[in-house]
């Protein structure tokens, strides 16, 4: 996937070489590069604020609460009672915004490889980085590969927050980086991880699943709708040691949690885990999604 950002100020992002899209660029706030990767954040025209990381669409203040709701708020109604959980990059800060939103956690550890990111989300991004502040985050800059394998914390939710499976966040969709997830998950915890697009990288998705399903009993696909990444319609794994995403998932706890969302409910939950048959053909033998 090619990002290139013109002299004229739009963004272009090119998929191979059959689809494109353009967004309009008034002014660029920040322009760097960590040992990791280039990090840029500008104000669009249509989307708001929007942060780039080589080149690559990350976030963009328009349509960042449908990822984020999606990668946090499903697992964390799934699992009965989440008190400590970490993520792994999403150093906008939105995902760990969303997880401190419950009342039940009492920690979220936060480990990000890239300190640049952070800073120019705090900057320039309060709306997603914002949250990075309370005493409930403990946020790491560090490698968030070598910290699962080094821990001795348990988690009772891992959320996997990552770019594409390219540079520093190609070994998060690899088996001993999901071995050493499982070793430090609780008994009962429970991984949630980006899980690319059904249209444009079912490959990759079936490569992760498979890593999956050699470590986890069972493994789900389960998707959600977005404005800046190709297609469209994007995808989250969701690995367990015990609970089942819908049989284990009462609606009654989203209405008595008294939380307002702009993506997530209760009826998305299950209808996420819905998938089209295109997918289901796909991806038939790595998801247990109609599992009864």
């Amino acid at each position: 996937m090619e990002r290139i950002m013109h002299s004229d100020l739009w963004i272009e992002e090119k998929f191979e070489d059959f689809l494109g899209l353009r967004i309009k660029v008034e002014k660029v706030l920040y322009s760097g590069k960590s040992d990791f990767q280039t990090v840029d954040v500008v104000e669009t025209k249509g989307h708001g604020k929007m942060l780039l990381n080589d080149g690559l669409i990350m976030v963009t203040e328009r349509d960042e609460f449908a990822y984020h709701d999606m990668i946090t708020h499903v697992p964390l109604f799934v699992h009965p009672c989440p008190k400590n959980v970490l993520v792994i990059g999403g150093g906008d800060g939105g995902t760990a915004r969303e997880v401190i939103r419950h009342n039940s956690v009492e920690k979220c550890t936060m480990v990000e490889i890239d300190a640049m990111v952070v800073d120019a989300c705090r900057q320039h991004i309060p709306q997603t980085a914002g949250a990075l502040t309370s005493k409930k985050i403990d946020l790491i800059i560090g490698d968030g590969v070598k910290f699962v394998k080094e821990t001795q914390q348990k988690f009772d939710v891992i959320i996997v927050d990552s770019t594409d499976p390219i540079g520093p966040a190609q070994p998060l969709f690899g088996e001993e980086f999901y071995q050493d997830v499982h070793n430090c998950l609780s008994d009962d915890g429970i991984v949630v991880s980006q899980g690319e697009s059904s249209w444009y990288a079912m490959d990759i998705q079936k490569s992760l699943l498979s890593v999956l399903n050699n470590v986890f009993e069972n493994s789900f696909l389960y998707s959600f709708s977005n404005l800046t990444y190709t297609g469209g319609l994007w995808s989250f794994t969701f690995a367990t040691k015990k609970y089942h995403p819908i049989h284990d998932f009462h609606p009654e706890r989203v209405t008595s949690a008294n939380l307002d969302f702009d993506y997530y409910n209760e009826a998305l939950h299950t209808a996420a885990f819905a998938l089209p048959t295109f997918v289901k053909k796909g991806l038939q033998g790595l998801i247990s999604n109609d599992q009864t």
